[in-house]
Formats: C-alpha cells, sequence, structure tokens
C-alpha cells in the first residue's frame, strides 16, 4: 500500500525497546515538525483553498498527536528532551533541486510530505505488532491510520495540482532515492532513524 521501496528491518523495535524515553522523545518532535509543514503550506500556498482547509485540520491533528506523545511520555515520569537533527529527513530534503516554479516547489514539498508520511505509517505499524508493550502497542496502531491518510492525502494534492505523469515519475524516483537511505538508517531508536 506504501508503495516504499525497501522496508524497515523488524529488528529495529528491538532497538526501539531498549530505550523507550527515546522513541517518545523523537516522535514528539516528528508530530510538533508535522504540525510545522501543515502550516507552512498554509503561509507559502493560500492561494489554494483545498490545501489551506486540509492543513489546518491537519493542524490541529498533528498538534493533538505532539500531546499524546507528550502525555505519554509524562505518564511514564519522564519529561520531553531536546530535539535531535531527524538525518532521515535531511537527507532526503536534497533529492529534488532548488528552483523552478510555485507550482514545481508545492508539488515537491507535497511528495517529501507523503514520503515522511508513509515511513512514519510504516515504522508505527512495525511498533503496534511488535512492541512488548502492550499500551504502546495499542497507541501505536491507532496512529498508524492517522499517518496512512495522511501519505495519501499529501499525495493527492501533488498529483491534482502537478502533471500526473511527471508526478508519478518523481514519486517513483523519489522512492528509489529514500530506499537508498534507508540502507543506512534503522540502527536507532528513533522513528526514522
Amino acid at each position: 500500500m506504501l508503495g516504499l521501496k525497501l522496508p524497515t528491518d523488524p529488528r529495529w523495535v528491538n532497538i526501539v525497546e531498549k530505550n523507550l524515553e527515546e522513541i517518545l522523545t523523537d516522535h514528539a518532535f516528528c508530530e510538533q515538525k508535522a504540525t510545522s509543514t501543515a502550516i507552512s503550506f498554509i503561509v507559502l500556498f493560500p492561494e489554494y483553498t483545498d490545501i489551506v482547509q486540509e492543513m489546518t485540520a491537519l493542524v490541529k491533528e498533528e498538534i493533538s498527536h505532539f500531546k499524546m506523545v507528550h502525555d505519554k511520555i509524562i505518564e511514564r515520569g519522564w519529561t520531553l528532551g531536546r530535539d535531535r537533527k531527524d538525518e532521515y529527513v535531511n537527507k532526503l530534503m536534497t533529492f529534488f533541486p532548488k528552483g523552478g516554479s510555485r507550482t514545481t516547489f508545492m508539488v515537491h514539498k507535497l511528495l517529501y510530505a507523503a514520503l515522511i508520511e508513509a515511513r512514519s505509517c510504516e515504522r508505527f505499524r512495525l511498533l503496534s505488532e511488535n512492541l512488548e508493550d502492550e499500551e504502546l502497542r495499542v497507541f501505536y496502531k491507532n496512529l498508524m491510520v492517522s499517518e496512512a491518510n495522511h501519505y495519501t492525502m499529501f499525495l493527492q494534492f501533488a498529483r491534482k495540482y502537478g502533471d500526473t505523469e511527471e508526478v508519478n515519475k518523481k514519486w517513483q524516483a523519489l522512492l528509489d532515492f529514500e530506499a537508498e537511505i534507508m540502507k543506512d538508517l534503522g540502527k536507532k531508536e528513533t522513528v526514522h532513524g
């Protein structure tokens, strides 16, 4: 369904289980960044009413996810740690060349967002199926559904506002690039690492 070219090694969950505090902190910041991304679409592309409407709803949803993760951190007696660089996202964002029209820039931004959501969804599925912590298994199963919906929304907008054939080619090329990035990741207790 997600179209990812390189699935995460399920043993990644074993790394996560050794430091649940770290994955929850990283996850909280991923939700905060997803909120910021949705806001950036509103700020950068206000003339696209349908995008503004969807992103407004997404801001509410993502910030509520941030609160849910933050609450899990507090319930376990931890505090939200500091944000870390997301090596995955930083590498991914180098794929498309800079420049081009506003529409091209928007399509590229939509494709990046779709892929980040797809990978998050895949990781949440692994956590929901393999974590020993039952409470977190249920938690990640519920979030997995949301991430899948976000992924398809971003991809649909890219196809709506870009040339569909060209967008599909870019999407496949981005998926190939992401698979290469993932070969070096999956060794840290982070959502994308």
